[in-house]
C-alpha cells in the first residue's frame, strides 16, 4: 500500500520531529545545547522508511523560533500529537517508524549531554512522550 501525504501533512511531521530537537536543546540551555540539537538532527537523519524520506526532504520550517520555551512547546507539543494521529490513520506501522525516532532523538539528547540528565531535560522528555502517547 502507497501512502501519500500531503504538504501539509508533512509540513506537521517535520515540525513535530525538529521541534523536540528544539524543545530538548532548550531544555538543555544551562549546558550544550548546541551539542543536543546536533545529535539530535543526527539521530533523525538515521530515520528509515516513509518518515526518513519526510524529515529528509529540504524545506523550510516556520515557527520553531519562539521567543520562549513555551511558545516553542506551543508548537511543537499538538504537532507531534497530531505526526502520530495522523500516521496511525494512514500508516500505522510509521507510526511506530516515527515513534522510533523520536526516541532515538531522545536518547542522542541524554547521551550529548553527558551524565545525568538535567530535571528540566527529563521533564522536557516527559512532555515530548506524552504528546506522542495523546495521539
Amino acid at each position: 500500500m502507497s501512502v501519500t501525504l500531503t504538504v501539509q501533512d508533512k509540513h506537521t511531521l517535520r515540525t513535530a520531529a525538529y521541534g523536540a530537537v528544539s524543545l530538548l536543546a532548550a531544555a538543555d540551555a544551562a549546558g550544550s545545547p548546541h551539542k543536543v540539537a546536533t545529535h539530535g538532527s543526527l539521530a533523525l537523519s538515521s530515520a528509515t522508511g516513509l518518515v526518513g524520506h519526510v524529515l529528509a526532504e529540504k524545506s523550510k520550517i516556520e515557527n520553531l523560533n519562539g521567543k520562549s520555551v513555551a511558545a516553542l512547546a506551543d508548537q511543537v507539543l499538538p504537532a507531534l500529537t497530531a505526526a502520530m494521529g495522523l500516521l496511525k490513520n494512514q500508516a500505522p506501522a510509521e507510526a511506530d517508524n516515527f515513534r522510533d525516532a523520536i526516541d532515538v532523538v531522545i536518547e542522542a539528547a541524554a547521551r550529548a549531554h553527558k551524565g545525568e540528565p538535567t530535571p528540566a531535560m527529563t521533564a522536557m522528555t516527559r512532555k515530548i512522550t506524552g504528546a506522542l502517547d495523546a495521539a
